[in-house]
């Protein structure tokens, strides 16, 4: 039997939470808590679930987002906490998650997922779809948008 992935329960569970009504919602809560997010540490599991599913190294993503490794983990640990989006982002990349990765991983962090219109999101949503990962890249095809870098001063 296939087993739903992260993103297909969340959506499944969204679109069953748009049918119910108030009166139900102790039901759902009761029927679906296997599918809840009940952790103190949502954001640190996922990415954890993420990296082994696609058979990644942490120490490798943290390379490839160009943060060290010692600061790379206090944040997917959630022991550190930035107010960087790019930082997230530079995660992701590294990680190569797709779009709804990418989304999933900024919410559970706090943060405002990309939006495509924001000329800054768009491009970098360009950039996640056709799955330009290196962040020289990626700077270059912000830069040609008039956008900021996703990383300053790397060349």
């Amino acid at each position: 039997m296939h087993k739903e992935s992260y993103e297909q329960v969340s959506r499944r569970l969204n679109e069953e939470l748009g049918r119910i009504g108030p009166e139900e919602l102790a039901d759902f809560l009761e029927r679906r808590k296997e599918d809840l997010i009940t952790g103190p540490h949502p954001f640190a599991d996922y990415m954890r679930m993420k990296f082994k599913e696609k058979g990644v190294l942490q120490q490798n993503v943290f390379l490839a987002a160009d943060l060290s490794e010692n600061y790379g983990y206090k944040l997917i640990a959630q022991e550190k906490r930035t107010r960087q989006r790019d930082t997230i982002l530079r995660l992701c990349l590294g990680a190569h998650f797709r779009p709804e990765e990418v989304r999933e991983a900024l919410i559970l962090y706090g943060m405002a997922p990309l939006h495509g219109r924001f000329p800054r999101d768009a491009a970098l949503m360009a950039a996640i779809r056709n799955e330009i990962r290196d962040p020289r890249e990626v700077n270059r095809l912000l830069e040609s948008c008039g956008q900021a870098p996703l990383i300053k001063n790397y060349e």
